[in-house]
């Protein structure tokens, strides 16, 4: 395992202001001493102070013009992207198609927790490992690089191993009454692994809406419930600019939000045809997420330092039920 250890430095200047003492009056009043200045020389001093007062106001106008200038630059509208149009059959698409892009994935990342929504630590260094469709490995550390917990999950199952206490939990992610309080902290956290991996299409008994919000478009998921009726079950926001998902909100049964994720700093990870937004076939994923449990349990942002997509992983990688 490696980590990134970055060590910030603040650079502090100062600056001394200094001035100079103060001049006396430079000139005397000496109109007794010496006879009145002639004609022609008083002549000679109006027209000097003509010259300068053209070339001061000269400047005067030049200044005022640049900065006049430089405001106009600085409050000219910005430019936006052009929004682009798509349908529901086209958003639904996209998201298939950048589920499909990613075969495995092996990504460094750092987790900061607020408002103890994992009782193990305020702050996780992790490695995740997934193989598609559904093999996923999560491991935490601490800073000194001590292990904190290993998750594992393939198909219908999955394994917590919690090194500190001394627990070993088995379960299936539909219900993970096992885990106890461990059991939210786990769920919110492969929901936010879902936008960097793509698995959060739609699926065969889920149908969608689609609606406009100025610069955005919003998708809503609904599916069957508990008791047979169709409610929704996610929002997902998409830029259209670039159609790339920046926020899902996970709902409850009873329409209340369960957690807020947005997804920011979107890099290329790799090559994948027909997966990126302007065409030229790069592979875009969020390098930073942010979780709110609806709740109002807490928060989890998680970055990530690197993401290898597509290479090949071993039993070892991905652990063993």
């Amino acid at each position: 395992m490696w980590f990134w250890h970055r060590k910030g430095t603040g650079e502090r200047a100062s600056v001394l202001a200094h001035r100079a003492a103060s001049e006396g009056p430079r000139w005397t009043r000496t109109v007794e001493a010496h006879p009145p200045v002639p004609f022609a020389v008083s002549g000679g001093e109006k027209r000097e102070n003509a010259r300068r007062s053209y070339v001061s106001a000269s400047i005067v106008v030049a200044v005022l013009t640049l900065a006049l200038l430089s405001g106009c630059a600085l409050f000219a509208p910005r430019e936006e992207g052009e929004l682009k149009q798509a349908t529901v059959k086209e958003l639904t698409a996209l998201l298939n198609q950048r589920e499909a892009a990613i075969q495995t994935m092996k990504g460094l990342f750092s987790a900061k927790v607020r408002g103890g929504i994992i009782p193990i630590a305020s702050r996780v260094e992790g490695a995740l490992y997934y193989r598609r469709p559904n093999a996923m490995r999560l491991r935490g550390f601490t800073a000194v690089g001590s292990e904190l917990f290993e998750f594992v999950q393939t198909n219908d199952h999955f394994r917590l191993r919690l090194p500190t206490m001394g627990r070993v939990l088995f379960g299936n992610p539909s219900d993970m009454s096992e885990m106890g309080k461990l059991a939210r902290p786990f769920q919110l956290s492969v929901w936010a692994m879902g936008g960097v991996l793509g698995t959060g299409t739609i699926a065969r008994d889920e149908t969608v809406v689609l609606m406009e919000e100025g610069d955005r478009y919003r998708l809503e998921v609904s599916g069957p419930s508990s008791n047979g009726t169709r409610l929704m079950r996610r929002l997902l926001w998409f830029e259209r600019q670039t159609f790339l998902v920046v926020r899902e909100d996970r709902l409850m049964e009873s329409g209340a939000v369960e957690a807020t994720i947005q997804y920011e700093d979107f890099r290329p990870i790799g090559q994948a045809d027909g997966t990126s937004s302007n065409g030229d076939g790069r592979l875009l994923r969020p390098f930073k997420i942010s979780l709110e449990d609806g709740k109002g349990q807490g928060s989890v942002q998680v970055t990530f330092h690197e993401m290898i997509s597509n290479q090949p992983l071993n039993a070892t990688d991905l652990g063993q039920l």
